[in-house]
């Protein structure tokens, strides 16, 4: 197929390029129309429309990502399919890689995620509710109220019967018989947890329980407690029971495949907050492994928690991780290049330009702002006839003082200096920068904060993509 790319002239030499290499591996030829106007992204669709010059031949038209207006525009020139492109010329390889890929049932999942609620018999009901809202908005299927050991909580009923009026699924954690019986009768479903101790009083519950060992370490009355949930028809779910890292975690991750070895068809549940929250690591990586774990093995229920800092964004982690995993095994495949919102802290692989790439947009530039990037561990700042490199920002300011660039009132210093810090993170922890826009940290990036309407604000290099959005003072 041909494919017929449209740019803007500074972005030419490098969509060029791009193409040159991308085509022949991705199995398509490749047509370029520069159209008379200097940023691409400035482009809306009716202008393109009316300039559109398709070659014989051609299957397929991409315009820059980030030009505005409808794809309608095009219906009155051309019956060929028009799409946009990835928002950097620099993500064509992916943008061409994942549309080879099917990805049409992504998101599914079939694990349940119980979100405990520590120490809820010392929350207001105010407290308890907005912590169950934030929960339930970040992917959590169930609201665990965790009780506190001691006298039962003369509350509890009240609680959960507030948190079943406002639609939500609820389980009760405590090993108290009086304190659970309230709780279901308020509106539980489920109780974490029962084992040899607590089993007797199950049976008059009426609703499903978690069974636990006596003895993590020996399954010490286990299938006792098992075997007299069957014979009571108590609905059940297993849980061997995760152990910390250094008190036995490999020997416990074992009892969970012996115990689906014995038990092929039981429901069965993981408290992974035992190594999220009692491990000096951020949580992602640990919830995605130990979901991918409950998938293949089909346990279909984890409890999680997020009361440690790093583990504060657990829910939402195990959401994306259960579709992924989903994803993976159930398609054989392997879970990479699919979810990029579990990958925070290396989040946005770096793509460079290049020196020529640099040095052709400081000679193309004619307006008076500046454009910033980061690459080969230095910053470079490029404006009209000049390109400064250096890996210390405030160097940069120097040189550029000494070039004779000193028409830099104080908004626009304080602009390239806020631009300046994110590519300093950016280079530090191997992040793509890209001016004017936030840097990405996976499932935590926050929407860029817009910097109103200086003229120090030149939004977008130029060069950085055919898709980029920089505003009108920045070409035309």
């Amino acid at each position: 197929m041909r494919i017929h790319f449209v740019t803007g002239r500074l972005a030419e030499h490098s969509l060029r390029q791009v193409l040159e290499r991308l085509a022949p591996r991705a199995g398509f030829e490749a047509s370029v129309q520069v159209m008379p106007i200097t940023v691409a992204a400035l482009m809306p669709t009716p202008w393109i429309a009316k300039r559109l010059e398709v070659p014989e031949g051609t299957g397929r038209i991409v315009i820059p990502g980030a030009c505005r207006g409808p794809l309608e525009a095009f219906a009155a020139v051309t019956t060929l399919p028009v799409e946009r492109g990835p928002a950097d010329l620099r993500e064509l390889d992916d943008f061409f890689g994942q549309k080879s890929r099917d990805l049409a049932d992504y998101g599914r999942h079939d694990i349940e995620i119980i979100a405990e609620i520590n120490h809820a018999p010392r929350l207001a009901a105010e407290t308890l509710l907005a912590e169950a809202r934030r929960l339930a908005a970040a992917g959590a299927d169930r609201i665990d109220v965790g009780c506190d050991p001691g006298e039962p909580w003369a509350g509890v009923g009240d609680a959960v019967r507030m948190l079943v009026a406002e639609g939500f699924r609820v389980s009760i954690d405590s090993f108290e018989p009086r304190e659970v019986a309230a709780a279901v009768r308020a509106g539980a479903t489920l109780v974490l947890s029962v084992n040899s101790t607590n089993v007797a009083a199950a049976t008059d519950w009426g609703c499903e329980v978690v069974v636990v060992p006596d003895v993590p370490a020996t399954l010490e009355g286990f299938d006792g407690t098992v075997a007299m949930l069957r014979d009571s028809r108590v609905p059940h779910r297993l849980d061997p029971v995760l152990e910390p890292i250094g008190f036995g975690f490999a020997a416990s991750l074992g009892r969970y495949l012996d115990v689906r070895r014995r038990h092929p068809d039981a429901d069965m549940m993981m408290g992974i907050g035992n190594l999220t929250e009692l491990t000096d690591v951020d949580s992602a990586g640990i919830n995605t492994l130990l979901m991918g774990f409950c998938q293949e093995i089909g346990i279909r229920s984890v409890l999680t928690t997020e009361v440690i800092h790093w583990a504060a964004s657990s829910v939402r982690e195990c959401d994306l991780a259960r579709r992924l995993t989903w994803h993976a095994v159930n398609h054989r495949t392997l879970p990479k290049h699919v979810e990029p919102g579990l990958v925070t802290l290396r989040a946005g692989k770096p793509r460079a330009h290049g020196g020529e790439t640099l040095q052709r947009l400081a000679t193309a530039i004619r307006d008076p702002n500046f454009r910033i990037f980061a690459e080969g561990r230095m910053l470079h700042l490029v404006g009209a006839g000049v390109h400064l490199e250096s890996a210390d920002p405030f160097a940069l300011f120097e040189d550029l003082q000494a070039a004779g660039r000193t028409a830099v009132d104080a908004s626009h210093a304080f602009y390239l200096g806020y631009e300046m810090a994110k590519a300093v993170t950016a280079l530090t922890l191997g992040k793509d920068y890209r001016q004017d826009q936030a840097l990405d940290w996976g499932h935590l990036t926050r929407p860029e904060i817009g910097h109103g309407p200086s003229r120090a604000a030149a939004r977008v290099a130029a060069a950085n993509s055919f898709t980029a959005e920089p505003d009108a003072t920045s070409a035309q």
